[in-house]
């Protein structure tokens, strides 16, 4: 039976993408900050969250992430731009992940296909925003491209068979999106997660190191 761990298998999407998991019958594994304490705000709770770990998985997925922390949503312009709200959405989209990427070499086979997919943003392409706006998310989801990439890198050494990639998930449903979806084509996190799953368990080791949508369609950078 193959195995996948989903680290924020409490969200909206990464509860979506356990009942897909388990409805092809894979044995899933989550680990959250209500069940787990795995808090990204809090270094420490992730490395002792991985670390009781000790089997492997074919499938990784960082299904983490905010879009509004605290009472700060995504800034409509520059000029609304604060140091706190920035450092927060490193925190949590950029540094928390790159923490959990650190230590997750040892739970991945070395001689089999595997997959580590990390959620990202399509906002987070510098080379697709035609828009502005939503500076610090935008900012965090690059740094968190630049991570998975250089992450990939890395790992390809230790684990050639491995791909290592960013996703975006398309417009899902969620309590994440809710206040934002009006002017968006949206999915329910049920359909989106159908997809993902393709895309995901369709990814080789040649698309290590790239950045992919919802619907396996390369995004640049």
């Amino acid at each position: 039976m193959k195995r996948i761990l989903i680290i924020g298998n409490s969200g909206g999407i990464g509860a979506a993408l356990e009942t897909e998991y388990l409805r092809k019958g894979w044995l899933c594994t989550g680990l959250a900050r209500r069940a787990q304490g795995l808090d990204l705000n809090r270094p420490e709770t992730i490395y002792s969250a991985l670390a009781v770990l000790d089997e492997t998985f074919e499938t990784v997925i960082i299904a983490t992430g905010a879009l509004t922390i605290g009472s700060l949503g995504p800034e409509k312009t520059i000029r609304a731009v604060t140091g706190r709200g920035m450092a927060d959405q490193m925190q949590v989209n950029a540094i928390g992940p790159a923490l959990i990427l650190s230590q997750i070499g040892r739970l991945l086979p070395r001689d089999q296909p595997a997959r580590v997919a990390v959620l990202s943003a399509r906002v987070g392409s510098i080379g697709d925003n035609r828009l502005g706006g939503w500076i610090s998310y935008r900012a965090a989801k690059a740094a968190l491209n630049q991570i998975v990439h250089t992450s990939a890198i890395e790992l390809r050494r230790s684990h050639p068979l491995l791909a290592c990639f960013s996703l975006h998930p398309g417009t899902v449903e969620t309590p994440l999106t809710k206040p934002f979806v009006a002017n968006h084509n949206s999915l329910p996190a049920s359909q989106a997660a159908v997809m993902l799953h393709e895309v995901i368990e369709a990814r080789e080791a040649c698309d290590t190191g790239e950045f992919f949508d919802q619907n396996g369609l390369r995004v640049p950078w």
